[in-house]
Parts: structure tokens; sequence; C-alpha cells
């Protein structure tokens, strides 16, 4: 893998770089939809290649590992091929699904003892087991299995977890340096920087994992509950620490103002649930703020989704239309705003980069977060 490091902004400490990996180049800032069990929830690979058009995707390692379970996507040749996906994947390490299943899992230094969601039958992730197992999904981009603590966090607790995922990190990559890629181009691997929202444990975390070497970094255990302010607050001090020639990435962010406020921090890759997740429930993003289409004021509103027309449904149908679909429990209402989501997150990112590489991201920022912050 290779990160080049193209512009800084002036102004703030955002970035526009390019990633390249086996399957392409990933253009920073950039966004990754959230593909938990090898699909973007409600879009079809066609829709996401061709209107949304993200540079890469994520898988969830935890998810996959139950269902369909490595020794199908092995007979398959991999995630990518048992997809039909020819572009860029990450897979995150299973840590924050096993921190969500809270009622339901051991932590200990071993590893992880945790009771599947599916069929309650009792699993054990280690380090290593993780390791292979993101070996066999094959992404382009595999994490290191860390703890994901809760927020709020006690600081002692904080203090030995953070260690923990330091110690199960080394054990990582141990582990991937005898362990084989599997379908014939490379893996590469990031560690995440843990902490809970204590400055002086994030810049311990931060000052490890970048004394490690890897060929990028994360940032986890944020997005979990804390204040906006606390989850900037903390990004700052890592990515003062964290290598400028490396990508950065800050794991489950967020809102379209998170990650423009995060962009303007030094970050350079996401991923979230909340375009998708959201739009499900009839909630849509634009460059002027929120919609809830469920709304009655939309019933007779017969303009575009979106004008901006980022993608073919924002032009093809009305908030009129739309808002009748969710009032009939219409799946294909669901659908369309989940294409309308991820196109407008798509366009936000690339929109930061355009500004970043103008050098004038930062007065851009400050005006979209405006907009963004009405609620229509």
């Amino acid at each position: 893998m290779q990160f080049e490091l193209l512009q800084r902004d002036p102004q703030s400490k955002a970035r526009a770089g390019k990633i390249t990996t086996d399957h392409g180049v990933i253009e920073t800032p950039i966004f990754m939809p959230v593909g938990t069990v090898a699909s973007v929830k409600g879009v079809h690979q066609r829709e996401l290649k061709e209107e949304i058009n993200p540079d890469i995707i994520l898988g969830n390692t935890y998810h996959l590992y139950l269902r369909p379970q490595t020794d199908i996507l092995e007979k398959a040749g991999g995630l990518h091929k048992f997809m039909n996906w020819d572009r860029n994947i990450l897979t995150d390490s299973g840590g924050y699904q096993v921190y969500s299943l809270s009622a339901n899992r051991k932590i200990k230094e071993e590893g992880v003892k945790f009771k599947s969601h599916i069929d309650g039958s009792i699993h054990f992730f280690t380090p290593e087991n993780v390791m292979e197992i993101q070996r066999t999904i094959g992404a382009d981009i595999i994490m290191a299995f860390d703890e994901c603590t809760p927020y709020p966090c006690d600081f002692h607790y904080a203090r030995r977890s953070m260690h923990m995922t330091h110690r199960w990190l080394e054990r990582c990559i141990a582990h991937l340096a005898k362990t084989p890629v599997k379908y014939g181009y490379e893996q590469n691997f990031f560690p995440i920087v843990q902490g809970s929202t204590y400055k002086e444990l994030r810049i311990q975390s931060a000052e490890y994992i970048a004394g490690t070497n890897q060929v990028g970094n994360a940032i986890g255990g944020l997005s979990v509950g804390e204040p906006a302010e606390e989850m900037y607050a903390m990004t700052e001090v890592v990515c003062d620490i964290l290598p400028q020639d490396k990508p950065r990435y800050l794991m489950g962010v967020g809102t379209p103002i998170n990650i423009l406020e995060n962009i303007a921090l030094g970050v350079d890759m996401f991923d979230c649930v909340m375009p998708t997740r959201n739009a499900r429930n009839g909630m849509l993003f634009t460059a002027n703020g929120t919609i809830n289409i469920k709304n009655k004021k939309w019933e007779a509103d017969f303009s575009p989704l979106d004008e901006m027309g980022h993608t073919f449904v924002d032009t093809e149908y009305t908030k009129a239309y739309l808002r009748h679909l969710f009032a009939a429990n219409e799946y294909l209402g669901k659908q369309i705003a989940t294409i309308h989501n991820l196109g407008f997150y798509m366009w936000l990112v690339r929109e930061a980069r355009k500004h970043i590489l103008a050098g004038d991201f930062r007065p851009w920022k400050e005006m979209m977060v405006k907009n963004m912050s009405q609620r229509l």
C-alpha cells in the first residue's frame, strides 16, 4: 500500500491524499459505506458502483465470521468475489461488535468469549484467530483486535484496557508475520489508538501505535456516546501525534458535521452506519439540512428529493412520493433514501477534497456546518 499526501489546507489540519492498493486508488478524505454482512443494506452492487461510487467499502469481521462463515468465503475466493465487488474493502476486527454485546461476552487477557446473537452459540476471539479470519475474508485493509471501551469509562479501566489493546496488537503483528495472504494480493494492517476520553491515555496510545510503524493508523473508542466536543478534542490530540505520511482512519464516525470537523483535524478515512440506518427511518441528509420525510409537510411537495442530484434517485423521485412510500411501509422507500444518503456522503467528502486542494476548505466547511445544522 502507498499513501501520497497531495495537499494540506492552509487554514486547518485538513489533508487531501491518495491511497493505492492492489484493488485500486482511494482518494482521501474518504467515506466508506458499511457493508456489514457482505451487503450495503438495501443497495445492489451495481447501484453502489455506478451511482454512489465509493473507492472502498467496509465489511464486518464479527458478522462475516458468524454468517456466511469463513469456510464459505474461502471457497468463494474471498469477500471480493463472494459479493462481486472489485474495489477496495476494509474489515474491522470485531472489537466494536464484541463491545456492543456487553451482556453476552467475557474479556480476558487471552481474548474474548462471546455468545452469537444469531443462535446463542459460544465463540472465542483472540488476536491470533481474528488475524486469520481477516486473512480469509481477504480485505485490502485489516484492523488490529482491540477492546473498545464504553462511555463514560473509569480512568483505571480505560488505562488497563488500553494496555491490553497494545499487548493484543503485538500478538496481531507477530501472528500476521507468519500467516500468508490467501488470494494473491496484499493486505494492509492498521493498529487502533484507544484511551477513552482521557488526554494522557490518548497521547500514550498514539505514541505507542505510531511506534509500531504500520502502513496506516486508526482511532477507535470514539462516537460511543461522548459529546462531540470530547470526540474532537481526542481526535486532535491523536492526529497531532500520528505520522503525517500515513493515512488516519476515525472509526464509526459519524454525522456529516462530525465528518467535516474531523477532516479539519487531519482525519482521512471514515465509516458509519448513520447514512443507511437513518435512511431506513426516513431521515435524509442534504447540503441545506436534514429532512424527516415522514413529516406531513412533505405530503404534497412534488419537488425533487434533492435538486443537487448526487444520484439518480434525487431527480427521479419527489419528496411527496418518498413520503408516501414510507407511509405505506413500502421497502422501496428505504432503498431510495439509502441511495440518496450514501450519495450525499460521498459528495460531501469529495467536495471537501476539492476545497482542500483549492486551499479554501475552512470557509467552505464553516458554511456547510451552519447549513447542515438546520432541520428542514
